[in-house]
């Protein structure tokens, strides 16, 4: 789709703090030492938007970053292209220092390295859809001609064909996001920052929203920064996730880490509730095995949902299937019992570590990467 071939660009973020107010400096050392989020507020009236945030973001995947409201998350993504300034912390995108950039740096590196879609949309209401989309290619300057094909190219992309000469007021929301996507995607800038950029859209469309995403990049392998209070858009969505508390981040992982392994009662409270069957993977759970040994008639392929899964097991009415990688190379079995009791949080065997108790039972869940003995279970 890019006119030329594009260069994936990563993004690390390495102990970066966001404090709000006037001598934020000052009070790095009492956060350090153990001060809270509100202890910050209350006593010295500051807001803590950041506190020793690290994250590396491959180049070429989603990164969801996640949250409630206040959790830091809108704050994260608008360090990236430096619409927030640090009170400390190092940015590198591309192997460049983002925070070193003077004036004339950073504007190249916002017109030509970043693109933003908003919660809001953000069109100028007095240009059409074409227009909308031309705009960050008509600041890059170049050939007006050349823009104005590779925009057409994209609005027909998100499925607004047709529509090129109508304003923003004539569109539903769900038509202007697309725009709005479209204008960032007509740029070819290697890195897409998203800020909640489905919440106002209503869940049919919302969804649809979600689907021409994942379409889109498996062809331009960008690095998408996706912000959502969504713990269901995120794991669709998501490569990888991160998810904040209070300006923190409780836990970095794929949707398999997330929901298998949550890393504390917050997070847990997060995925309770979750479809599991839909966002499992065999390879999560199947227990490794000699790949020298018989192998059952069933076949499945490492990243099959357990949903998936379990239809075909039905449909092949066994009560075995060895997991494959994409070669066809045998990387363990799992067992109709095991998807079931995947898929509904249970392990089969309960471990207590107050005797009996109930608060501390943990589903022991074996994951492709450990042995398969009751010693290894997943922490709750």
């Amino acid at each position: 789709m890019p006119d030329r071939e594009e260069k994936q660009v990563g993004i690390v973020i390495s102990h970066l703090f966001k404090i709000f107010g006037a001598n934020a400096n000052n009070h790095l050392n009492a956060l350090a030492r153990g001060m809270t989020k509100d202890e910050l507020n209350e006593r010295h009236g500051l807001v803590l938007g950041l506190n020793d945030v690290s994250i590396n973001m491959a180049a070429g995947q989603v990164h969801v970053i996640m949250g409630l409201s206040g959790s830091g998350k809108s704050t994260l993504i608008r360090h990236i292209n430096r619409l927030v300034e640090p009170t400390a912390g190092q940015i590198i995108v591309g192997g460049q220092d983002v925070l070193k950039l003077d004036e004339h740096a950073l504007r190249a590196f916002r017109r030509n390295t970043t693109a933003m879609v908003f919660q809001k949309f953000a069109l100028l209401p007095h240009r059409n859809v074409l227009e909308n989309t031309l705009y960050g290619l008509e600041i890059q300057g170049g050939d007006r001609y050349r823009h104005r094909e590779k925009a057409m190219r994209w609005i027909s992309r998100v499925g607004l064909n047709g529509f090129e000469n109508r304003y923003p007021n004539q569109l539903s929301g769900g038509m202007q996001q697309r725009v709005g996507l479209a204008r960032a995607l007509a740029s070819d800038s290697p890195i897409l920052l998203m800020d909640e950029a489905f919440s106002a859209l209503d869940p049919l469309i919302r969804s649809d929203m979600q689907e021409m995403l994942r379409n889109i990049q498996q062809e331009v392998k960008k690095t998408i920064v996706f912000i959502t209070h969504d713990l269901d858009e995120a794991l669709r969505l998501g490569d990888q996730i991160a998810i904040l508390r209070n300006g923190q981040i409780v836990q970095q992982g794929s949707s398999q880490d997330i929901v298998l392994r949550p890393a504390d009662d917050y997070v847990a409270s997060f995925v309770k509730d979750v479809n599991r069957g839909r966002i499992i993977r065999v390879d999560a759970i199947m227990t490794p095995s000699n790949p020298a040994s018989a192998l059952p008639k069933s076949l499945l392929s490492a990243d099959t949902t357990l949903n998936a899964a379990a239809k075909l097991m039905c449909q092949h009415g066994g009560h075995e299937s060895v997991v494959v990688d994409g070669h066809g190379k045998p990387l363990g079995r799992v067992t109709k019992d095991q998807i079931m009791a995947a898929m509904i949080g249970y392990g089969g065997l309960w471990g207590s570590e107050n005797g009996g108790g109930t608060s501390s039972f943990r589903p022991v869940l074996y994951s492709a990467n450990q042995p398969a003995n009751p010693g290894n279970r997943a922490e709750r």
